[in-house]
């Protein structure tokens, strides 16, 4: 028989080895799953940006998937403690002030036509009853998510509706050169590392109101697919402009049909930002994905405070694979075409797409 001072003993041994209870997950519209209650709001919303004749158009990696990423960039940049510091508002960061305030913040020149993709947003906003801050996240991660390869970015709702409109200056503009984007996106708290994190995004953007002659021409040849392309092309020598004449920050560009911004041609070529750029040509899934999600997840609470908001992550649809994960130099390129600019590794030794050269596609 067991001694009765044995039995809470092993009733705490027990107890270590015991199964620990599974959370209970919130039942929600449709016979979908939630970790809070809170977030079933945003299947809601989910159905009604991804329909046929939502924002997202059934689903595609198209216009306002990309305009809706940039949006995510634009509102939550407006952020800076250095003007803090001045005693002068710094800006809300990620709490929705450029819908709130769009007759200030659309003024801004940086902000140059996402008019449209505010206004389409906010009527939607309002249909479910969601703050703007929310909403402007969460279309950013559902659109990128639409894109083959994409990442799956963490979303956290539960923002504010009250706001102030962000200061101009703070969104960093094409032409400032390197030196001013580094120190504006380091005031914001990103390392130099991290701006390449979050330009991985330019894998799938394109360029609506800095040339005219070619509306809708992409960064890279594979738009519709966040791969490490753009990675790649933008170390190619460019030859030529693809429209009728050199637009507001453009650069020659490798292919025809492709639009090269002057910061990236810069950033890529940068010795503090050289090495981090080369390092997603091999490393797709392994670097550029995850450190997009993780810049992403930083960029998206600025201002915030993330103990009062809800991880509503698993609402985000999953991206399809892929394929290939391996970045090529576009047909008729070599490796002499590349301009490799990080001095601590070689260039990666990449194969060749074969046949001619690729007309990248845009939208007239």
């Amino acid at each position: 028989m067991l001694s009765k001072a044995l039995i809470p003993l092993l009733a705490l041994v027990l107890s270590a080895y015991a199964v620990p209870p599974v959370a209970k997950r919130a039942t929600c519209n449709g016979g979908r799953t939630a970790s809070d209650s809170r977030c079933c709001v945003w299947y809601d919303v989910l159905d009604d940006i991804q329909a046929p004749d939502g924002l997202f158009r059934g689903g595609q990696c198209h216009d306002e998937a990309r305009e809706s990423l940039r949006l995510s960039f634009h509102d939550a940049i407006g952020f800076s403690p250095a003007l803090e510091k001045q005693g002068l508002f710094g800006g809300g960061g990620a709490d929705g002030s450029i819908m709130a305030h769009s007759d200030v913040e659309l003024a801004f020149a940086a902000n140059a036509g996402v008019d449209e993709i505010v206004e389409m947003q906010r009527r939607a906003a309002l249909r479910h009853n969601v703050s703007f801050g929310d909403f402007v996240q969460f279309a950013g991660a559902v659109g990128v998510s639409n894109c083959l390869g994409g990442p799956r970015l963490q979303f956290l709702a539960g923002r504010s509706n009250v706001s102030r409109a962000a200061p101009d200056g703070l969104i960093p503009s094409p032409i400032a050169g390197v030196d001013s984007i580094l120190d504006r996106m380091a005031d914001a708290g990103f390392s130099a590392d991290e701006v390449v994190d979050l330009l991985a995004s330019h894998s799938v953007a394109a360029q609506e109101h800095l040339d005219a002659s070619i509306l809708g021409s992409p960064f890279d040849s594979t738009p519709s697919t966040f791969d490490a392309q753009f990675f790649v092309e933008t170390l190619l020598n460019g030859t030529a402009y693809p429209g009728d004449s050199s637009g507001f920050a453009e650069e020659k560009s490798p292919l025809a049909g492709e639009f090269r911004l002057t910061s990236d041609a810069e950033l890529a070529r940068d010795s503090r930002t050289a090495c981090e750029w080369q390092s997603f040509v091999s490393a797709y899934k392994s670097l550029m994905v995850n450190k997009f999600e993780a810049a992403m997840a930083k960029m998206a609470v600025l201002g915030q405070d993330v103990n009062t908001l809800i991880d509503c992550s698993d609402v985000i649809p999953e991206p399809k694979a892929a394929l290939p994960n391996v970045a090529k130099l576009p047909a008729g390129k070599t490796l002499e075409d590349i301009e490799a600019s990080c001095a601590e590794s070689p260039f990666p030794t990449l194969s060749a797409d074969s046949g001619s050269s690729p007309v990248c596609p845009w939208e007239r």
